[in-house]
């Protein structure tokens, strides 16, 4: 049997990095101990704190690690004669990015194994530097033979944690191990052109002139996928607003509410949860509305801010949380967008630390909370009006059991998700998405409708 792994589906992307020395993949021990203790996040990575022609690597560095950790962790555990204290956790974080630049990075050995065992002493680990070199040489010598050994559980060779890929092969029992390989693949850098400002056939041509080469979703009208991802200055009317990254399936959203919004203009519409704001700029893109843009998290709620400013769009936003309503002034909304907190597992390519920070024990308080926020937004609704529910997680106590359960408490509800859509696979009264490697992330979407009688 064939495995994919990010160096057979990826080298292109992640290869032919110059080595950057001692003191990027010393960074990149520092930022990576707190992630792989679960204290912290990749979202809080500064690829500042290296010099410009290292930010790539070093990257490349974070984000691969993450990506591999099961296996990374499992060789460490082999060539270690004892685990290191605590204390050292950047010297262990140091290690297991130096198994993944042998294993997974086109760096050339030498540099690979001297520079890395060298970053010791800039950590002020001197002693670190004969164990890490040890390691390495061993790996490079009896490589083979340790990743044989070690792939024999399932869950390091498809580099996930074991209660995450035993959910996925619980709800997918067909598609639990092309989810795992695709999530294991960074995603396409793939691009929303503004329709205020053009259509992405013209836009694909500007891009062409650019010299960079695209091609056209299969199901957002919108939508461009970079065949390389690039710089988003690089982009040709970036700064102006014409085009943003937004990935595929966060794009339909919008043209799930469209049939309620389309026929209203000057409607109002709530999106609930709105941080980062790519759904949010995209319903004002292509609809005439009264937006209000919610989320509980004001630094997040700052990146909404600078998105519309970038896309000469407006809202109002609001600094609030939704599973209250102190903030409402009790005029209903004619559509609501709940793109609820979620998992995140059907956006682990580009996420790859949610597999050390997720827990089994959070699906279930993040489904109470989701049941709050649909019991709660639910009445802020007017009769007639439509909600979307949307999540980026591929489980069902998210998803379609979720809905399935406020349809079941709510008499006034109604199932209007379109039968003849062209994507994803039926889940309940919903459509699920699952992580494609050269397409959309994986999402689900519900459309409901409130009774007028």
């Amino acid at each position: 049997m064939t495995r994919s792994t990010p160096h057979s589906r990826n080298g292109s992307r992640q290869g032919n990095l110059a080595d950057g020395g001692q003191a990027v993949r010393a960074s990149a021990a520092r930022a990576l101990a707190p992630v792989i203790a679960g204290k912290g996040s990749l979202n809080e990575l500064d690829d500042h704190q290296v010099v410009a022609r290292d930010r790539a690597l070093f990257k490349a560095l974070c984000y691969g690690t993450c990506r591999t950790l099961p296996r990374l962790e499992a060789l460490a555990d082999r060539l270690l004669k004892s685990p290191f204290k605590t204390r050292d956790a950047d010297v262990q974080a140091l290690l297991l990015l130096g198994i993944h630049q042998l294993l997974y990075l086109r760096i050339p050995a030498h540099a690979a194994v001297g520079e890395t065992a060298g970053a010791a002493r800039l950590l002020g680990k001197e002693w670190a530097t004969r164990v890490i070199n040890g390691c390495l040489r061993r790996l490079q010598r009896e490589s083979a033979a340790l990743q044989a050994e070690v792939d024999r559980d399932p869950a390091v060779a498809l580099l996930h944690p074991r209660w995450l890929l035993k959910a996925l092969r619980q709800a997918w029992p067909d598609d639990w191990r092309t989810i795992a390989e695709a999530n294991n693949v960074p995603g396409p850098m793939t691009l929303r052109v503004n329709r205020r400002r053009g259509d992405r056939e013209a836009y694909l041509a500007r891009l062409a002139d650019a010299g960079i080469e695209a091609r056209l979703c299969t199901h957002s009208p919108d939508g461009l996928v970079l065949a390389t991802p690039c710089d988003v200055q690089a982009l040709p009317g970036f700064a102006t607003g014409d085009v943003s990254v937004q990935d595929e399936a966060a794009q339909l959203a919008a043209e799930l509410l469209g049939p309620s919004l389309a026929p209203r203009p000057g409607g109002r519409v709530l999106d609930a949860c709105c941080a980062p704001g790519g759904k949010t700029a995209h319903l004002l893109e292509l609809f005439d509305i009264e937006l209000i843009a919610l989320d509980s998290d004001a630094v997040r709620l700052a990146r909404v801010e600078d998105t519309l400013a970038r896309l000469g769009l407006s809202a109002t936003l609001m600094h609030a949380d939704a599973t209250a309503r102190d903030w409402w002034d009790t005029t209903p909304f004619d559509a609501i967008l709940l793109d609820a907190p979620c998992s995140g597992t059907g956006v682990i390519r580009r996420h790859p630390d949610i597999k050390r920070l997720r827990r089994p024990s959070d699906i279930g308080k993040l489904a109470e909370l989701q049941r709050r926020l649909l019991d709660n937004l639910w009445g802020l609704l007017r009769p007639g009006g439509a909600l979307v529910y949307a999540t980026c997680s591929v489980l069902p106590e998210e998803n379609s059991d979720q809905v399935r359960s406020f349809l079941a408490r709510t008499p006034d509800a109604r199932d209007t998700m379109p039968t003849d859509l062209s994507w994803g696979q039926q889940a309940g009264v919903g459509r699920q998405l699952l992580p494609s490697p050269d397409h959309h992330d994986g999402f689900f979407y519900a459309r409901l409708r409130k009774a007028t009688d």
